[in-house]
Protein backbone atom coordinates (compact mmCIF):
# COMPACT_ATOMS: atom_id res chain seq x y z
CA UNK A 1 0.00 0.00 0.00
CA UNK A 2 1.93 3.52 -0.69
CA UNK A 3 1.12 6.36 1.11
CA UNK A 4 0.32 9.42 -1.92
CA UNK A 5 1.22 12.20 -0.69
CA UNK A 6 -1.09 15.41 -0.32
CA UNK A 7 0.06 19.02 -1.73
CA UNK A 8 -0.50 21.94 -0.19
CA UNK A 9 -2.11 24.43 -2.18
CA UNK A 10 -1.90 28.16 -1.32
CA UNK A 11 -4.98 29.95 -0.43
CA UNK A 12 -6.91 30.88 -3.66
CA UNK A 13 -7.56 34.40 -3.98
CA UNK A 14 -10.97 34.39 -5.01
CA UNK A 15 -13.91 32.16 -5.48
CA UNK A 16 -13.78 31.71 -8.68
CA UNK A 17 -9.79 30.18 -8.38
CA UNK A 18 -11.07 28.30 -5.41
CA UNK A 19 -13.38 26.55 -7.75
CA UNK A 20 -11.06 26.26 -10.29
CA UNK A 21 -8.66 24.35 -8.35
CA UNK A 22 -11.13 22.22 -6.98
CA UNK A 23 -12.17 21.05 -10.44
CA UNK A 24 -8.70 20.15 -11.15
CA UNK A 25 -8.51 18.14 -7.91
CA UNK A 26 -11.79 15.95 -8.79
CA UNK A 27 -10.04 15.53 -12.59
CA UNK A 28 -6.37 14.39 -11.05
CA UNK A 29 -8.21 12.20 -9.14
CA UNK A 30 -10.38 10.88 -11.65
CA UNK A 31 -7.63 10.45 -14.15
CA UNK A 32 -6.08 8.70 -11.37
CA UNK A 33 -9.12 6.52 -11.16
CA UNK A 34 -9.78 5.53 -14.53
CA UNK A 35 -6.20 4.84 -15.12
CA UNK A 36 -6.10 2.62 -12.28
CA UNK A 37 -9.51 0.76 -13.14
CA UNK A 38 -10.88 2.04 -10.20
CA UNK A 39 -13.47 4.60 -11.53
CA UNK A 40 -17.15 4.16 -10.57
CA UNK A 41 -18.89 3.64 -13.34
CA UNK A 42 -20.73 7.44 -12.61
CA UNK A 43 -17.17 8.82 -13.35
CA UNK A 44 -16.85 6.77 -16.45
CA UNK A 45 -20.51 7.77 -17.94
CA UNK A 46 -19.63 11.69 -17.02
CA UNK A 47 -16.25 11.14 -19.42
CA UNK A 48 -18.21 9.50 -21.98
CA UNK A 49 -21.41 11.75 -21.68
CA UNK A 50 -18.11 14.78 -22.15
CA UNK A 51 -17.01 13.21 -25.20
CA UNK A 52 -20.35 12.58 -26.81
CA UNK A 53 -21.22 16.54 -25.86
CA UNK A 54 -18.04 17.81 -27.11
CA UNK A 55 -18.17 16.14 -30.32
CA UNK A 56 -21.76 17.41 -31.09
CA UNK A 57 -20.66 20.52 -30.53
CA UNK A 58 -17.74 20.48 -32.79
CA UNK A 59 -20.56 18.85 -35.53
CA UNK A 60 -22.72 22.00 -34.95
CA UNK A 61 -19.37 24.46 -34.88
CA UNK A 62 -18.15 22.70 -38.34
CA UNK A 63 -21.94 22.82 -39.83
CA UNK A 64 -22.09 26.53 -38.99
CA UNK A 65 -18.76 27.58 -40.32
CA UNK A 66 -20.21 25.59 -43.45
CA UNK A 67 -23.22 28.08 -43.48
CA UNK A 68 -21.41 31.04 -43.08
CA UNK A 69 -18.99 30.29 -46.09
CA UNK A 70 -21.73 28.95 -48.38
CA UNK A 71 -23.86 32.91 -47.29
CA UNK A 72 -20.42 34.41 -47.75
CA UNK A 73 -19.81 32.91 -51.54
CA UNK A 74 -23.72 33.82 -52.50
CA UNK A 75 -23.33 37.59 -51.41
CA UNK A 76 -20.07 37.67 -53.50
CA UNK A 77 -22.28 36.15 -55.92
CA UNK A 78 -25.23 38.55 -55.54
CA UNK A 79 -22.52 41.72 -55.86
CA UNK A 80 -20.58 40.91 -59.26
CA UNK A 81 -24.52 39.92 -60.68
CA UNK A 82 -25.84 43.79 -59.21
CA UNK A 83 -22.36 45.11 -60.80
CA UNK A 84 -23.40 43.31 -64.05
CA UNK A 85 -26.71 44.90 -63.58
CA UNK A 86 -25.61 48.07 -63.17
CA UNK A 87 -22.92 48.03 -65.65
CA UNK A 88 -25.82 47.37 -67.93
CA UNK A 89 -28.24 49.46 -66.68
CA UNK A 90 -25.74 52.13 -67.29
CA UNK A 91 -24.63 51.45 -70.72
CA UNK A 92 -28.57 50.96 -71.42
CA UNK A 93 -29.62 54.85 -70.31
CA UNK A 94 -26.04 56.08 -71.95
CA UNK A 95 -27.73 54.92 -75.56
CA UNK A 96 -31.07 56.16 -74.81
CA UNK A 97 -29.81 59.43 -74.30
CA UNK A 98 -28.11 59.48 -77.20
CA UNK A 99 -24.50 59.56 -76.04
CA UNK A 100 -21.80 57.44 -77.01
CA UNK A 101 -18.92 57.18 -74.28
Amino acid sequence: MTEKKSKKLKPASSPEARESQLINLAYNLAEEQLREGTASPSIVSHFLKLSTQREALELDNLRSKAKLQDAKAQQIDTAKENEELTRAAIEAMKNYSGSSE
